[in-house]
């Protein structure tokens, strides 16, 4: 009975003994890692593109696409290509430079190479300069008979710049051009994903889908996707 009665008395002690030390137990804190310097980051992308990394890497994924669309044409009927417009066929790079790669979305963009550049007016200016790649693509695809479409995130109001915009880069006779409609708030893959099945239904067979955005690519309906540099800015 003692010895039972010691035991009890020592198993006592231990559990007191071990909720004191649970009670002045902190845990560490786990240590986060700081992120990157937002200016060392800008300075960094704007150097991507100014050494001529950022071209090299275009161009390497605009050759692929139009070595790909020649083979393919050959053997489909009714081929097509599909574009998107920002950072694929147009440039924005005079208004992001100007923004210091920020995003402005409203407001004048009546000083550059200064900014600010608010981005609405930076597109009603219909001043983006095409890529010489996509053109050539497109060159190269109307040439064999490959229907060309835009499918854009850009909105139905800038129908008219857009276009504008483009026959200024010498880009015309394109089949379709497809804008996000006033209100449409969907994610990009959600509203670009259906328009290339319209397309597919329309018969044709889309050899490349052309974007800088994941985005602009997911959900299928081509035979190749070639997903362009873009570190400046990302699109859900």
């Amino acid at each position: 009975m003692r010895e039972t009665k010691k035991m009890i008395r020592l198993s006592y002690r231990l559990i007191g003994t071990l909720l004191m030390a649970g009670g002045a137990f902190v845990p560490p804190i786990a240590q986060a890692e700081a992120p990157p310097n937002v200016e060392q980051a800008v300075q960094a992308a704007m150097a991507y593109h100014d050494t001529g990394a950022y071209q090299h890497e275009f161009d390497a994924q605009l050759k692929r696409a139009q070595q790909d669309v020649e083979r393919e044409r050959l053997h489909v009927q009714n081929p097509a290509i599909v574009l998107d417009i920002d950072e694929t066929t147009l440039s924005n790079w005079p208004a992001m430079k100007a923004n210091h790669l920020g995003y402005v979305s409203e407001g004048a963009c009546d000083h550059l190479p200064k900014g600010p550049c608010g981005e609405d007016a930076w597109e009603e200016r219909a001043e983006a300069p095409a890529f010489a790649e996509t053109q050539a693509l497109i060159k190269q695809a109307q040439a064999h008979n490959v229907a060309v479409f835009f499918v854009t995130g850009r909105s139905e109001k800038f129908r008219r710049a857009t276009e504008e915009n483009l026959h200024k880069e010498g880009i015309s006779g394109w089949k379709h051009l497809y804008m996000r409609a006033i209100g449409d708030h969907r994610p990009a893959a959600a509203y670009k994903t259906p328009l290339r099945a319209e397309i597919e239904q329309q018969g044709y067979t889309i050899l490349a889908n052309l974007g800088d955005q994941e985005s602009d690519l997911n959900g299928g309906h081509a035979l190749h996707r070639y997903r362009l540099p873009n570190p400046y800015y990302y699109i859900p």
